[in-house]
């Protein structure tokens, strides 16, 4: 009876284990927009194993590579086709609210002239595809690439495709 014990005990210890790829919370930081000057940070809510909640919140600190973007909040839903627990192949449904320069270029009478306008907010929907690797540790490592279009100020801009470009690394908890 006493060894019984003991054995329930230790089958109740396994089954509580949860392995660090199935956490639920993962944070990352894109280094591909570091790199043009952009500071891009990540929090995603892993709901089950194949699906996902986020929020992308991107700042420009220098204009190095003539990125017209000044800042973008991108909420997002992903669904996971792999095996493993929010990893893998996954597409993405986006929307962003963001600000953009207010630039356009017009060709009048073969002139080309430039129309320094006010910075221009806008609402814009999208679509990425991408993969994720997480290791055992919890790094999560990341590549994706989508494109939206803003649906309401595009014609005070030259700009009315949004792209999302990012090869990420990050940490899940």
């Amino acid at each position: 009876m006493l060894f019984s014990l003991f054995l329930v005990k230790a089958q109740d210890q396994n089954s509580n284990t949860v392995y660090q790829f199935e956490k639920k919370n993962d944070v990352k930081l894109n280094a591909y927009s570091t790199s043009l000057g952009l500071f891009e940070v990540t929090y995603e809510r892993n709901l089950n194993k194949n699906s996902s909640l986020g929020i992308v919140g991107l700042y420009a600190f220098s204009q190095k590579f003539d990125e017209d973007v000044n800042y973008q909040i991108s909420p997002f839903y992903r669904r996971y086709f792999s095996k493993k627990y929010a990893s893998g192949f996954f597409t993405e449904g986006f929307a962003t609210l963001g600000s953009i320069d207010g630039k356009q270029l017009y060709d009048l009478d073969g002139n080309l002239t430039l129309n320094e306008g006010p910075d221009v907010i806008d609402l814009s929907l999208g679509a990425s595809v991408g993969y994720k690797w997480v290791t055992k540790s919890g790094i999560v490592f990341e590549a994706l690439f989508g494109m939206g279009g803003n649906l309401f100020n595009a014609y005070k801009t030259d700009h009315d495709i949004i792209n999302r470009r990012a090869i990420s690394i990050g940490y899940r908890f």
